[in-house]
């Protein structure tokens, strides 16, 4: 097929009907001129998942019509953003970005409070600030907000849509980048789309996968994985109403979207285009993985998952460029990569790097992180991984079971060891974690649990012992210190800056306690920001003592981050040590600028062969953390406990 030629004749059609009235010549001319250079891809990605169908070309033209309509509601300051971006497109790669990802309620607790603690933001050096999902969701249970029963309306107990444009622009004028989630996989029963087909309309019944017996269903079930087993069992809820069943991946009050239907995808457009106007610089992309279902298969990452995305990235170069997509695909890592181009998902949650520094850090050997990260870190030049260390989720153990067995690894019982370390459930675990979603069928579970606690700072504290609250801090800025110097965005989950330990108040609360997952959302309040920005180190308890070493630790390497552009746009190798407790890379810039980063993950002393300065070229360096300095051509380095070295020639 022609599509050049095809797409050429649809677009003239589509622009001779469209009325342009509604924008200004400077608008109208951009918007144009965007949509004749994207159009031609759009039109490839849109009828190659709709072309089948006989309305193809007239819901094609519905989507233009919404295109426009996105311009039309995009604010100056917004346009402004766009072209500065259209110049420096790689933005996101610079040094100087720094993530944080937080729940309005448990950091504001409204959003006018946050506003009020955009300083507490700049001292730490934020210059994205990710907000959880704060749409209008049920009441009780909503899966942490991501049941969303409305992307036009902000949950009113955290505030209004005016208050989230406010922000918006109170963080633009200080330099922070606004994330919102795109919840784009499915609804909550209350959205307007669902209550419709509640009501019976056969249209909206058909914005969702909905079947009258389990004739489909069964057969679906052959292939798809439980997500929530401890909730529920299946991936469908039969609807009493409807008296039909429902495809409900993670849960019965969260319908998902039937993206054959091209009434979905430009219905979806239009929420997508109302989040980036509210000023949102990047849209986090929620469980992408499952956006399309194909019989026979595991419905996960299929291949026209990424064409969707794609056309939604299309359909954002037209409206507004200055915006990006955020991978959320906690999947195989060879999956993972496939989400990350310029052209689909810009920036990537990188979960393999975040689940082999706990691996690490439990087995005090480095050998499954340097494998893993050799085969799956290099992405494309022009985008970039998001580095977390945890989330507002569990800890899934995503790692690649081909390399882990290449190793000698046996992966479902290296899995089981992980859990119970990390559960506590190992005889001489440091940490105090909680099972998530533990299989009934299987014993698999995932693991939860807050930064401080999983690294062994609420056992430390609890028996007062200072070499073991040493210890949790020096492991708590060693997973930071990677996350900060690999290359990438790094991203703190609220409350890690601080130290907090597991909340359990969770156990209490009939909306909760089934969901283990609220262990680790923590609240920071007032008193805990005053601590920081006073910065008075009088009377403090032993705790609030050492929630402030956090704080500053991070700080100083974030400090020394901003500093130097071999931490922006360069090239990562991973390294050899030869010593099976240290992890080593070596980051490269243009300008010719080389830092070479050690780490040991035991609470041993540990050597490693001075052969490794051979990345530096053997030049004399300076650790930019400590200020030691090498001659180049020591016979070996010496590593104390939980120790990071950023060396630079």
């Amino acid at each position: 097929m022609n599509y050049s030629a095809d797409s050429q004749r649809c677009l003239e059609r589509i622009l001779s009907n469209l009325d342009l009235g509604g924008l200004s010549k400077k608008d109208a001319s951009l918007f144009t001129k965007r949509l004749r250079c994207h159009f031609p891809e759009l039109f490839q990605l849109y009828t190659a998942i709709y072309g089948h169908q006989y309305d193809c070309h007239w819901h094609l033209h519905h989507l233009v019509e919404v295109l426009m309509q996105g311009v039309q509601s995009r604010k100056p300051a917004l346009k402004k953003l766009d072209v500065q971006r259209e110049r420096d497109s790689n933005w996101y790669l610079d040094e100087n970005q720094v993530g944080m990802a937080c729940y309005v309620d448990l950091m504001g607790p409204t959003l006018r409070d946050l506003k009020d603690k955009i300083p507490y933001y700049r001292e730490l050096g934020i210059t994205y600030l990710h907000l959880m999902p704060l749409y209008d969701a049920p009441a009780g249970d909503s899966d942490g907000g991501y049941a969303v029963s409305n992307y036009r309306k902000v949950n009113p107990q955290l505030g209004s849509m005016t208050d989230l444009r406010d922000l918006a622009v109170a963080l633009q004028e200080a330099g922070i980048n606004l994330v919102l989630d795109f919840v784009f996989n499915h609804t909550s029963d209350e959205h307007p789309w669902a209550k419709a087909a509640l009501a019976g309309d056969r249209d909206h019944q058909n914005f969702y996968y909905t079947f009258d017996d389990r004739t489909l269903p069964d057969q679906y079930e052959q292939n798809l994985r439980e997500i929530f087993p401890q909730v529920r069992r299946g991936s469908f809820t039969y609807n009493d109403t409807m008296q039909k069943w429902v495809w409900t991946t993670f849960n019965s009050f969260q319908w998902d979207l039937n993206y054959a239907n091209p009434a979905v995808f430009n219905a979806i457009t239009e929420e997508m285009l109302f989040l980036a106007n509210v000023g949102s610089a990047a849209l986090r992309l929620d469980a992408l993985a499952f956006i399309w279902k194909e019989m026979g298969t595991n419905c996960e990452n299929q291949p026209k998952a990424h064409t969707l995305i794609q056309a939604f990235n299309r359909c954002l170069q037209i409206v507004a460029p200055a915006v990006v997509f955020k991978s959320e695909a906690i999947v195989h890592p060879d999956e993972v990569v496939k989400y990350i181009h310029k052209d689909e998902c810009q920036l990537s949650y990188n979960p393999l790097l975040m689940a082999l520094l706990w691996n690490s850090l439990a087995t005090r050997k480095t050998r499954l992180l340097t494998r893993s990260m050799q085969k799956s870190f290099t992405i494309p030049n022009d985008c970039t991984w998001v580095n977390y260390v945890r989330c507002h989720d569990d800890i899934g153990w995503t790692f690649d079971d081909a390399v882990a067995q290449d190793l000698g690894i046996n992966p479902y019982d290296h899995r089981y060891f992980l859990n119970q370390f990390y559960t506590g459930r190992f005889d001489g675990s440091f940490a105090n974690g909680v099972p998530f979603a533990e299989n009934p069928s299987n014993g698999d579970c995932r693991v939860c649990g807050s930064l401080a606690s999983l690294c062994g700072l609420e056992a430390a504290l609890a028996s007062k012992d200072q070499r073991a609250i040493d210890e949790a801090v020096s492991r708590m800025l060693l997973m930071y210190g990677i996350t900060f110097s690999i290359g990438g965005i790094p991203l703190i989950y609220s409350s890690d800056e601080l130290g907090l330990l597991n909340d359990y108040s969770y156990r209490e609360d009939e909306n909760k306690c089934h969901d283990d997952r609220w262990v680790n959302r923590i609240a920071v309040t007032n008193e805990h920001v005053d601590l920081v920005m006073n910065d008075s180190t009088s009377e403090l308890t032993l705790q609030q003592q050492t929630q402030l070493r956090v704080f500053r630790g991070l700080k100083a390497m974030l400090d020394v981050r901003r500093q130097h552009r071999v931490f922006g746009p360069a090239a990562t190798q991973i390294l050899d040590t030869g010593n099976v407790h240290c992890f080593a890379f070596v980051r490269q810039h243009d300008e010719g600028q080389h830092l070479l980063v050690i780490a040991n993950f035991s609470e041993a002393v540990q050597q490693i062969n001075g052969e490794i300065l051979n990345a530096l070229g053997h030049q004399s360096c300076q650790d930019l953390l400590s200020g030691a300095r090498l001659q180049g051509d020591e016979p070996q380095l010496t590593l104390m406990p939980y120790q990071q070295c950023w060396w630079q020639a």
